[in-house]
């Protein structure tokens, strides 16, 4: 356990996540310090501070000076950061009137302490903390002095407009990541560098996956290989839910205005939606598939012997995002929405969750892919009631309590509709990524009118959940490009066999053993051009191949293949039966190893 100042200005114990972020909120005030001891000036009006907050992957703060900070500049900063560290200086909380805290931050020129303090009830009282010279407008919490943070490092330099507003200054953000100790600083480090290695962007260009292009922004192109590795996930995605009881829906991308009236999305989600008129009549492309989904549902009477109904749908949706935050396939403005809607009686909730949670289980243990739970709840733009809320939130809470699965509470993340559990899965390198969730809704199924006849005789109102698997198919791609490095498993992998005449004379036989592969549903090439062997072999690992076979005499002679595995130096011989048995064992036992 470890002591932090906490916002009301007492010393608390914590642990974990909490100390982190004090730890890196800290950091932040140490990294500001030093920048106006840098570059401040002798009054330090050189230099204006904006926000400077912790974030899930360290701390940033923004900043406005006339000099334009270069990565260089980046080793001073974490120079005098040092020393400001190894003085030890002690974080002190103390609190202004509003109007001494105008007065304060006016006199030492910092406009953007004076919009924020300004945007305050005129009888608010404002929190300081000071470390030494340094006395920043902050509401804590923080480590008790600077010393404690003995483990950071600057990461880059970035363009950030102030409150996000693109007509406000563009300011200055330097970006940094704090550890409790050195050697959870120098394991994140390695992460990192391992994750640019794995960079889908960079590997989807490489490996003729994706690309994307500025006539249109955010909306990926898929080539033929990533056809092949899309399609393969779609086909899982189908055999699944065939299992566990879906039916497979198709809806409209183009819905008019009334409909997203009535599902909330027109007040709730404009924003982030794409419009367009029709006989002068608005219209919107679909941001979520599942307005859609209630129409299918209303377009026949049920019976409570029908429930549950799992209706589900490939929906392709759009959602406009700013440009800059959109990033390869992990944000974009199209994808696949792996969407399902189930139907049901107050008294399914509970057993049906259990069965959505066993569907996801199944589905990301096939990848190789461990995850935690996070119960989000009501957020401050939602529709319904309180009652309402809190006996959807009390339904997914007993699911998971009466699982035993972990979770975490997301306070205020809900949907604007309900409540969710969302699902964040875990990688190769350590690294987490939110793709499942699973959203219970008692509000739509009242707003589009849905019914069912019980076993009463009369009509009822349905509970809906709504739940995703992949989340989004391209985005779910981009996290398998970087799990995998590229080297996918067989079963997914665009070519699956790579098959290397040694000359010309070898050729014919390679062909004739590429059909053999082609005919039982492999994905297998022949590379025949005029390279030596060796560079053939070196450009198959480098595409990342599962296997690679050379021909020559010898093969011809005896029909034994040498088999060289993806990462492999070393061949192991398999006649032709067997291995087409060994292949089909790891493709139709979908095995994550060659």
């Amino acid at each position: 356990m470890e002591k932090i100042i906490s916002k009301d200005g007492s010393l608390k114990e914590v642990e974990g996540a909490e100390f982190l972020h004090s730890l890196r909120h800290t950091a932040s005030h140490i990294m500001a310090q030093a920048i106006k001891h840098l570059y401040g000036g002798e009054d330090g009006k050189k230099v204006q501070l904006a926000i400077g907050p912790a974030i899930d992957t360290g701390f940033y703060y923004d900043i406005d000076m006339e000099r334009k900070l270069t990565d260089e500049d980046l080793a001073d900063i974490e120079r005098e950061m040092k020393n400001i560290v190894k003085q030890n200086l002690k974080l002190e909380r103390s609190v202004l009137s509003r109007a001494d805290a105008l007065k304060k931050f006016s006199d030492e020129g910092e406009i953007y302490k004076v919009e924020l303090i300004s945007a305050l009830p005129e009888d608010a009282e404002i929190s300081l903390f000071t470390q030494g010279d340094f006395t920043d407008l902050c509401a804590g919490p923080h480590v008790q002095s600077t010393g404690k943070v003995k483990a950071f490092k600057l990461m880059s330099i970035a363009g950030a407009y102030w409150r996000g507003d693109e007509k406000n200054k563009m300011l200055q953000r330097v970006y940094g990541t704090a550890f409790p100790t050195k050697d959870e600083l120098q394991e994140y480090l390695h992460m990192l560098e391992e994750a640019a290695r794995r960079d889908h962007r960079k590997l989807g260009k490489e490996l003729d996956i994706f690309s994307l292009h500025d006539e249109g922004p955010g909306f990926p192109f898929f080539h033929p290989n990533g056809m092949i590795i899309q399609n393969e996930l779609l086909n899982y995605w189908r055999e699944v839910h065939r299992r566990y009881g879906y039916e497979e829906i198709k809806t409209p991308i183009i819905l008019n205005r009334q409909l997203w009236e009535m599902s909330g999305h027109w007040d709730h989600y404009k924003e982030n939606m794409y419009f367009t008129k029709i006989d002068e009549l608005d219209y919107a492309v679909k941001p979520m598939n599942c307005p859609g989904s209630m129409l299918v549902y209303k377009s026949r009477p049920h019976s409570y012997r029908e429930l549950p109904l799992k209706l589900a749908e490939l929906g392709l949706v759009h959602r406009h995002e700013l440009s800059g935050a959109l990033h390869g396939l992990f944000r974009v403005r199209n994808f696949t929405q792996d969407d399902a809607h189930i139907y049901m009686t107050p008294e399914q909730i509970e057993g049906e969750i259990q069965k959505t949670i066993d569907l996801f289980d199944e589905v990301y243990k096939t990848f190789g892919l461990t995850y935690k739970a996070e119960l989000s709840t009501r957020p401050e733009n939602s529709m319904g009631s309180d009652e309402i809320w809190e006996s959807a939130t009390a339904a997914l809470k007993k699911a998971l309590d009466n699982r035993g699965l972990e979770y975490v509470i997301n306070e205020g993340d809900g949907a604007f509709y309900g409540p969710k559990i969302d699902f964040h899965l875990k990688d190769s390198i350590g690294r987490t990524w939110q793709c499942g969730t699973i959203q219970l809704d008692m509000m739509l199924p009242e707003r589009f009118d849905l019914e069912y006849t019980g076993e009463d005789g009369q009509k009822h109102r349905p509970i809906m959940v709504h739940r995703i698997v992949y989340g989004s198919i391209e985005r779910f791609i981009g996290i398998l490009i970087e799990n995998y490095a590229g080297a996918f498993p067989v079963w997914i992998a665009p070519v699956q066999i790579k098959i290397l005449p040694i000359t010309d004379a070898h050729s014919d036989f390679s062909h004739k053993l590429r059909e053999k592969f082609f005919n039982l549903g492999f994905r297998a090439e022949v590379d025949d051009r005029s390279e030596k062997t060796g560079k053939k072999i070196r450009d198959a690992q480098v595409k990342k191949i599962p296997y690679t076979i050379v021909i020559g005499d010898k093969e011809i002679e005896t029909g034994i293949l040498p088999i060289r595995k993806h990462g492999s130096k070393e061949s192991f011989e398999m006649s032709v039966d067997d291995f087409v048995s060994y292949v089909q064992e790891k493709i139709s036992t979908r095995a994550e190893g060659y």
